[in-house]
């Protein structure tokens, strides 16, 4: 692994594969050689895609309110968490919580439905909820397909690149999370590295560590030193993912990490981890009960724990191969439920994550572009606060890839412009226009288009639209060496955003205590 060390890193400085012609040219004269404009998140101008009517929404709240009744949810191996229900006045046999009748809903009154996630940067900081909606780079794989195409473990260089282009995107409103696994740091200590990343390497807002309640601890502290400790108390400065342990358990390792960050008033995001027909049933219908059955048990403890806490309703939700049992994605199924679950989302008033660009390919082809897709859309359409996986997940899951990266945040920046809708002024009506050409005439030199040609249409980072003879004279690139040239330079710019020397010191000096508080382990 040693060998494999540095090689995305040092892709940062090194020449793209083949030589620039003139459509390479004018890419670079657009974006400047690097990254546009920042965009700030998105404020959703179109309507909500709904799959089901109030017949269909009543159904399934009436169902997930019988499973948390009759068959319940186990707490597993947290018993401050059983307590807590008891006396909340849940029905307690051994692990498993049963829930009398409205008593989750009943709590979950105090979550507020909307709230805002600061940044380090106050420009940044994003809007959780309501018409909101934030995209997020990909979370947890152990492996890179680096900018040799080489499949190989991550490492700390690999999450420090990907915290870089997320932070360079201009279409990414977060710095998410876990972007990669570093395998060449000791499990117990790789938390504060990537943490530490996220604060210095980006001025985007970030999220925690869950692996284990005093890792997220350490991320409360580290937060409390970037931002001050009042301010963490009062605001939300960090988001973090909270998986149910499908079906319908939650372990001690999400439950004691909830727990830090409800109390500290930092966001959860409930999120069932599905993969329907081995871990809900095959239906659509019956995996949205069993999805909202978890949320609302899982989001109802988090106002158990400290009432107002900020916290979501997520789903992460994919079907099976019934031939070979691995996930797929991009398929109909999980679409439908993503639509759905958005529905019971904004009825229960939780802001809602889903989705992102998913799929299951092993390279960035045509399947990874499909799949990828799909899920994006929906995502889009459904109404997604939060959308974790936006960019970079390959092999579902198992992989960050640098190509796809930079493929799928030129679709972000294409969600973006389409949830901006339809333009209605006076100007966007272009009657002048009209007027001005008359009929049998073109558009393209009268004065309405003179004025709007730079901006009028998104224009890809990548998207080769010349003729068959240019692109064959420019070195017949395919999108995955556009891409791959596109990473390079863009590493290439990079340039840290300031951050104050006294709070650099103090993050140096806790890491650095933490780290000398324990010996490594690599499991």
């Amino acid at each position: 692994m040693a060998r494999d060390e540095g090689k995305a890193g040092r892709a940062g400085g090194r020449r793209g594969r083949g030589g620039a012609g003139g459509a390479a040219a004018r890419r670079a004269s657009r974006s400047g050689g690097g990254p546009g404009p920042q965009q700030s998140y998105i404020k959703r101008r179109i309507r909500e895609y709904e799959v089901l009517d109030e017949e269909g929404l009543s159904l399934i709240e009436a169902n997930a309110d019988r499973v948390l009744e009759e068959v319940g949810i186990e707490f597993r191996d947290d018993q401050e968490a059983l307590d807590l229900w008891r006396e909340a006045g849940a029905d307690v046999r051994g692990e498993r919580v049963h829930f009398p009748q409205g008593l989750c809903r009943s709590l979950l009154k105090s979550a507020p439905p909307v709230f805002t996630q600061h940044a380090r940067n106050p420009e940044r900081s994003v809007q959780i909820g309501g018409k909101a909606t934030v995209f997020a780079p990909v979370y947890g794989p152990p492996f890179v397909r680096d900018l040799e195409g080489e499949r190989r473990y991550a490492t700390i260089e690999d999450f420090e690149n990907l915290v870089k282009l997320a932070y360079l995107a201009p279409s990414m409103h977060h710095s998410g999370g876990t972007v990669c696994e570093p395998v060449d740091i000791p499990v117990n200590k790789r938390h504060l590295d990537m943490v530490h990343a996220h604060m210095r390497l980006s001025d985007k807002p970030f999220m925690g560590s869950v692996t284990a309640p005093e890792r997220a601890q350490d991320t409360i502290d580290m937060c409390k030193i970037l931002f001050g400790e009042d301010f963490v108390d009062k605001n939300c400065v960090v988001i973090n993912l909270i998986n149910a342990n499908s079906p319908m358990v939650f372990d001690e390792t999400m439950l004691g990490a909830a727990k830090v960050y409800a109390r500290n008033n930092q966001a959860c995001i409930v999120s069932p981890f599905i993969l329907a027909g081995a871990m809900s049933p095959v239906t659509v219908t019956g995996t949205l009960t069993q999805i909202l059955t978890e949320v609302l048990a899982g989001a109802a403890f988090t106002q158990l724990v400290r009432p107002g806490a900020p916290v979501l309703f997520g789903t992460f939700a994919a079907s099976i191969s019934v031939q070979s049992g691995a996930p797929t994605f991009g398929t109909p199924e999980p679409s439908l439920v993503s639509y759905g679950a958005a529905q019971l989302a904004r009825r229960l008033g939780l802001p809602f994550r889903t989705g992102g660009s998913l799929c299951g390919s092993k390279v960035p082809d045509a399947q990874a572009a499909q799949e990828s897709s799909n899920t994006l859309n929906a995502t889009l359409l459904a109404g997604t606060n939060f959308a974790l996986h936006a960019a970079g997940w390959m092999e579902g899951g198992l992989v960050s890839s640098y190509e796809k990266f930079m493929i799928d945040v030129d679709q972000l920046g294409m969600m973006q412009r389409f949830a901006e809708g339809v333009d209605l002024s006076a100007d966007a009506q272009a009657l002048d226009a009209i007027r001005e050409v008359g009929p049998g005439s073109h558009y393209l030199g009268c004065a309405h288009t003179q004025a709007h040609f730079q901006t009028a249409f998104y224009r890809s980072l990548l998207a080769d639209n010349n003729s068959y003879e240019q692109w064959q004279m420019e070195g017949e690139k395919r999108i995955e060496t556009r891409a791959n040239d596109l990473c390079r330079n863009w590493l290439q710019s990079y340039e840290a955003p300031p951050l104050d020397a006294g709070i650099a010191d103090g993050l140096a000096e806790f890491i650095a205590q933490r780290k000398g508080s324990m010996p490594d382990a690599f499991t």
